[in-house]
């Protein structure tokens, strides 16, 4: 995995110098692990792409309970107010609804039972592992932390970008109309990130609390590293 080195010591005091260390950790994102790097070039097989489907499911789900557990945390109201739009994004707010169904649609498109990726049939260990992990830290660090651990988010819109016109061009035999979960993402990942942007340069001002933030998100860019090396080992080329 990419490494960066002293992120403790890298965060500034200053406003600026603090949001370019955050940002210095698009280096770290996964769009750079190999798996994604074959995704993009269309060098996936279908059942690469499947497998990718099942397992990314696991972390799909639990997007709203890692969200619920910020909230649980947050003594902010205006905080709570504007971070549940999250999990309503990802429940709906009805059956049929939300980016949890977006996903399981994206399945079926990908030729996958709705059953078959709810059932977690196809979750392999490290993903288990590593999406629990992220959970956890959202339930147990102080929730400014956990909001620093979103902000993978700053990198998000580039990769969702990059991966709709991948599926557009490489894998056409998904049905078109299951891409819908990335193209909802292009709009509320830049929408999501600026909030949470917000949030931790108004709570981290001290060098000590820039340092936590940053090592955060450290730890998040992590999890999704290791989320793909599971994936990528159950599925080699």
């Amino acid at each position: 995995m990419p490494t960066t080195t002293g992120t403790t010591a890298t965060a500034s005091t200053g406003a600026d110098g603090f949001v370019d260390t955050l940002r210095a950790h698009s280096r770290r994102y996964h769009d750079q692990h190999p798996f994604h790097v074959r995704m993009n070039s269309g060098r996936l097989s279908r059942g690469q792409i499947q497998g990718w489907v099942a397992n990314r499911f696991y972390y799909q789900e639990n997007i709203p309970r890692k969200d619920a557990a910020i909230l649980s945390n947050c003594p902010d109201p205006e905080v709570r107010r504007r971070w549940l739009r999250r999990i309503v994004d990802h429940d709906g707010t009805a059956t049929g609804e939300g980016g949890i169904e977006a996903w399981l649609r994206l399945g079926e498109a990908a030729g996958l039972t709705r059953e078959e990726v709810r059932d977690h049939r196809h979750l392999v260990p490290g993903v288990r592992l590593a999406v629990d992990a992220y959970v956890n830290f959202a339930r147990t660090r102080p929730w400014v932390e956990a909001v620093a651990s979103s902000l993978t988010e700053l990198f998000a819109p580039d990769l969702m970008a990059q991966r709709l016109a991948a599926f557009e061009r490489w894998y056409s035999w998904i049905d078109p109309e299951g891409l819908a979960y990335f193209r909802a993402r292009l709009e509320q990942a830049p929408r999501d990130c600026e909030h949470a942007l917000e949030v931790v340069t108004a709570s981290c001002r001290s060098a000590e609390s820039q340092a936590r933030a940053v090592d955060a998100l450290s730890f998040k860019c992590d999890v999704l590293w290791s989320l793909m090396d599971a994936i990528d080992q159950a599925y080699p080329e």
